[in-house]
């Protein structure tokens, strides 16, 4: 296997030779950069002891984690035996230490930071470290379904799970059954498709928490690409995990565009897309706290901050309007979106763009007042 070397952040990695990434024998795609740069942002603030990246590959993700947030000990595994050995090569190569053996599947390096490889079925080796990880970070390729039980166990009480789905046909609807086997959940298609499948994949992680008596906080969840991105900090006992419970809810659209949507546990009304969660989609804190720490770090990829400046600045309510697809389904012609969004304001109401589409806005404003300002800007 040929390698090149390449680096994203502090890190130095070799990764495998491939005319395309997914022909390579271990994974490694630059465009997730933008992923891991935030995540490296959110372990910086939270600074957790102990970080688990339970689907390693490369290593790329635990190396930065290590290098570059106060982390004192970070696991890398992978049940690939060629993703294994070329995590101890890029761990050797950004530590300068070798490492030992700690048991038949984990080798430990001793730096300024304690760095663990293990080669297992991250199943395994989460359930083995029950209440262990203070931040456990799941970055599977496709769904993280699979995975949730053990992950929810590994992770202490109050720690943080970062998850990742990359499977957005299924929590978009394009799969239909796929997403309820999966996710227990009836998808939408159309402009509504990836906040609802964020906000599926969410109510996904609230009801798997509920059932140890977890509620969770939604400190940031986006989507991006390809993939959905969530930062959730557990919440221990009945009461928070039933609290939780009841930001669950469905959503309905009609065929002009409006959308309605209900906090409850079985819909009243059908079709009803869902179940979903209808909590923040952030902490405002966290976020800003976010922003001005991406200001002096070392970012690896340019949109990065950016992306962050986005986030901290959309109104966090549940939904947005397409003004495009609006205005194909009511046969007007759209007008430019910082208009649409001025006109809101001066009627009192809020309104920001949203990074969920470049033609798209998230207001308070009923529909009507939506509709009555895009057909006064044309």
């Amino acid at each position: 296997m040929g390698f090149i070397e390449v680096r994203e952040g502090l890190a130095k990695i070799l990764v495998p030779k491939a005319e395309r990434i997914y022909d390579a024998p271990v994974f490694y795609n630059p465009v997730m950069a933008l992923n891991r740069d935030i995540s490296v942002l959110a372990v910086g603030i939270f600074k957790p002891k102990r970080v688990l990246d339970a689907l390693s590959a490369t290593g790329i993700r635990g190396i930065r984690y290590a290098l570059e947030t106060p982390a004192e000990e970070v696991w890398l595994n992978d049940i690939n035996p060629d993703a294994f050995n070329l995590i101890l090569k890029n761990v050797r190569l950004n530590l300068g230490v070798e490492g030992e053996w700690i048991s038949e599947k984990s080798i430990a390096f001793q730096g300024k930071k304690e760095m663990v490889a293990n080669l297992d079925d991250a199943n395994r080796l989460m359930a083995e470290k029950f209440r262990y990880f203070d931040f456990l970070d799941l970055d599977p390729f496709g769904s993280p379904v699979e995975f949730l039980d053990t992950a929810l166990r590994s992770v202490r009480r109050r720690g943080v799970l970062a998850i990742t789905a990359t499977d957005t046909g299924v929590l978009c609807g394009a799969y239909r059954h796929a997403c309820r086997r999966k996710y227990l959940a009836e998808p939408i298609r159309g402009e509504l498709c990836h906040e609802a499948g964020l906000r599926i994949l969410i109510g996904t992680v609230v009801r798997y928490a509920a059932k140890y008596d977890l509620g969770v906080d939604v400190l940031l969840a986006y989507y991006r690409d390809h993939y959905f991105r969530a930062f959730l900090r557990l919440k221990s006992g009945a009461r928070k995990a039933d609290g939780s419970l009841s930001n669950l809810g469905y959503l309905r659209q009609e065929p002009n565009g409006r959308f309605e949507y209900e906090k409850a546990f079985i819909p009243e009304g059908l079709p009803a897309h869902g179940p979903l969660w209808l909590g923040p989609l952030k902490t405002q804190e966290f976020v800003d706290e976010m922003l001005s720490l991406a200001g002096t770090h070392s970012l690896a990829h340019k949109k990065t901050l950016q992306f962050i400046k986005t986030l901290a600045g959309e109104l966090d309510v549940p939904f947005h309007y397409d003004t495009h697809a609006l205005a194909r389904r009511n046969n007007i012609q759209v007008g430019k979106l910082v208009d649409i969004i001025g006109a809101l304001r001066e009627k009192g109401y809020r309104a920001t763009r949203t990074h969920f589409s470049p033609v798209a806005l998230k207001t308070d404003a009923p529909f009507e007042e939506v509709l009555e300002v895009l057909k006064s800007i044309q």
